[in-house]
């Protein structure tokens, strides 16, 4: 790229606040992540692998239930996140953006993951906590784990901060999206929405 400093410094911004907007958008709606296989959150692991014994018993409904309600609590989660992420390209400095310009096509948002994930994560949990309690999230984890005490040979709940994965599996989904949408603005002349976008990506 070979727009001027200043320029370059406002082009990385306004790419990644494009990037942002288009992911908000894309996953902050109904089946955001639930239709994406990309994306889903699933079971999880140490109640996946005793899914198939679950539905042995017929609890293959709640499951799916489960499974849906915690899709549901990161897509009304998702448009939280915008704040955070504006702050922290508020905050990148010019030498970061002259140096992220020039790395790989997911650049920006690998410097956006290191720079705000745990940030994100403490200001997501409060905002995952009260969607997930919408869509009986926590209640529902119970349930299945009164049914997991049950299995011969488990015998034992299993111990997960239901809120911490949904957490972070939704914040997961978030930067993955985001590392394609800014490949895309960096691949793509047709992703170039603005002036800028079009003279800094040339």
């Amino acid at each position: 790229p070979s727009a001027s400093g200043g320029k370059v410094d406002l082009g990385l911004k306004e790419a990644l606040n494009v990037g942002i907007k288009n992911t908000i958008a894309y996953l902050g709606k109904n089946d955001g992540y639930f239709a994406n296989a990309a994306v889903k959150i699933l079971l999880p692991e140490k109640i996946r692998k005793l899914e198939p014994a679950l539905r042995g018993i017929g609890y293959g409904p709640q499951i799916d239930e489960f499974t849906l309600s915690m899709n549901r609590a990161a897509e009304k989660a998702a448009p939280m996140a915008a704040d955070i992420f504006s702050t922290a390209i508020t905050e990148m400095s010019f030498d970061d953006a002259n140096r992220i310009l020039r790395g790989g096509n997911t650049a920006a948002t690998d410097y956006l993951k290191r720079k705000t994930y745990n940030k994100l994560l403490e200001q997501f949990k409060p905002a995952v906590r009260n969607t997930m309690s919408e869509y009986n999230v926590s209640r529902q984890y119970e349930a299945i784990n009164g049914q997991i005490k049950t299995l011969p040979l488990v015998g034992q709940a299993v111990n997960l901060d239901i809120n911490n994965y949904v957490s972070s599996k939704a914040l997961d989904g978030l930067f993955a999206v985001l590392a394609r949408e800014e490949t895309n603005i960096r691949t793509n002349p047709k992703a170039r929405v603005t002036d800028l976008l079009k003279e800094v990506f040339k």
